[in-house]
């Protein structure tokens, strides 16, 4: 006789990892809103966790990580102010690398636990202009709370403003930034010795991240065509680099491969001097090794909402800085709509492909874009397919090939670094030139409006129907 629960057909695995990802990604949602906004609107995600049929297990765990999440944003905004003001004389740490702004330097220390900018002019400006984040450096001075834009600054963890009457010897850190900042140091000055001035200060943002000595121009360019996250280092550059140590670690057993990917993944996240955007790929590449070591299944979903609410509950502060969430919108896009879009386009599988990855990556940044920079570049499609290819090129290529350069004679650093350096200025160049035909931000949404009547008259009329991949 069959049992009567025999008669319900059991849920299938996809259907299993998709309620499994539902309930990961409310979890991200909830913490992130408990930290921006506060316990009570977090609280909002209890209806939506009945609604999904989520288990009084669940629910009581959205109602910690919406009490977690609201303390957790308390507490981040109180240690947003200076504990101590006044003089200070001893050594500081450089937390970034200095920064130039017009004549001046901006440069942020680390002063008992706490950071402090510091706007450097004439001779203290030349004295750290080569300064790299992790060095020492003896300061004398006064100590300071900001009176403006005191919320911008504390999303970066600095808390006031040091201003230095004296500025004495600069000594090397710890062994870790004393080894990323030797790598960078050569790769910029491989760059340099082969490149415009322009181009080398772009070949260190893409493959390090390093954009401290672009020009405020190259910014707007890159800004304007919607090619700013190349700049960013992100899971591509992360993705590269596994790729390029995967024949030395497919020899190691399962565990020690687990442990060297992680390590591998750190010092990365150290040499780009843990921005919000590596962070965010750093963190989903050492969960997706975790998962591999372990057999078990991880969608980029799950992945993506784990490392969400793993970085937000050590630095609540991501919640509101805007390469986090670019990063993370991107990477949401890419995932999401990505795979939706490309079974619903026109072509060949190669000219589908790179446009849904770019769509999908373009609507996961429209709302911080639209908010933060009022823009969504129509020709930001286009440039996007021009331009990433030759970028990620430039990445795979450009670390391995300008460490190897730094050691050889110029005749053959220029030899070795022409692929990188055409690349780049390809890049450039794209970015000018979709920045100068970019049409005023009315006419930019009325070609996306445009663009995606066109797309959905084609679909209809196509039957929409969903192509099925091969």
């Amino acid at each position: 006789m069959m049992r009567a629960y025999e008669l319900t057909p059991p849920a299938t695995a996809h259907q299993r990892h998709r309620g499994r990802d539902s309930v990961i990604v409310l979890a991200a949602l909830v913490l992130v809103v408990g930290i921006s906004s506060g316990l009570w609107w977090a609280l909002l995600g209890v209806p939506a966790a009945l609604l999904l049929r989520a288990s009084a297990a669940m629910v009581g765990l959205y109602v910690v990580l919406a009490v977690l999440g609201g303390w957790l944003g308390a507490q981040a905004w109180q240690s947003a102010h200076p504990r101590q003001v006044g003089e200070y004389r001893g050594w500081a740490e450089l937390i970034d690398d200095p920064a130039p702004l017009g004549q001046g330097l901006r440069a942020t220390f680390e002063i008992e636990g706490e950071g402090f900018d510091a706007w450097l002019y004439g001779g203290q400006r030349r004295k750290l202009v080569d300064a790299q984040a992790g060095e020492y450096v003896w300061l004398e001075g006064q100590r300071a709370a900001l009176t403006s834009g005191a919320h911008r600054a504390a999303i970066r963890h600095v808390v006031g403003r040091f201003t230095p009457s004296v500025i004495g010897d600069v000594i090397d850190g710890s062994a870790l930034n004393r080894a990323s900042n030797r790598i960078r140091r050569s790769l910029r000055s491989v760059a340099e010795s082969t490149m415009t001035s322009d181009d080398a200060a772009l070949f260190a943002g893409l493959v390090i991240g390093d954009d401290a000595r672009q020009r405020v121009e190259t910014i707007e360019a890159f800004r304007g065509a919607g090619l700013s996250h190349l700049t960013a280092v992100s899971g591509q550059n992360v993705a590269f680099v596994l790729a390029a140590a995967l024949p030395l670690l497919r020899r190691l057993r399962p565990w020690w491969r687990w442990a060297a990917t992680v390590g591998l993944v750190a010092w990365f996240m150290a040499l780009t001097r843990f921005e919000p955007s590596v962070l965010r790929a750093g963190v989903m590449a050492i969960l997706a090794a975790t998962a591999f070591v372990r057999g078990a299944q991880a969608s980029p979903v799950r992945l993506l909402s784990l490392a969400v609410i793993v970085l937000v509950t050590i630095d609540p502060l991501l919640v509101w800085s805007v390469g986090f969430w670019l990063s993370v919108g991107a990477t949401a896009g890419v995932c999401v709509v990505g795979p939706w879009v490309r079974v619903r386009l026109p072509g060949p599988d190669w000219f589908r492909l790179p446009l849904a990855v770019t769509l999908g990556a373009q609507l996961g940044v429209a709302l911080p874009s639209v908010l933060v920079f009022h823009r969504l570049p129509f020709v930001s499609l286009p440039a996007n397919l021009l331009a990433v290819p030759v970028a990620g090129f430039v990445m795979l290529y450009g670390l391995p090939a300008g460490l190897a350069a730094a050691g050889l004679p110029a005749v053959l650093q220029e030899l070795v670094m022409l692929p990188a350096a055409w690349g780049t200025h390809w890049v450039a160049l794209v970015a000018q030139v979709g920045y100068v035909i970019e049409p005023a931000p009315l006419w930019s949404a009325a070609c996306w409006l445009i663009t995606l009547f066109a797309w959905l008259t084609w679909w209809r009329l196509r039957g929409g129907e969903a192509r099925v991949p091969i």
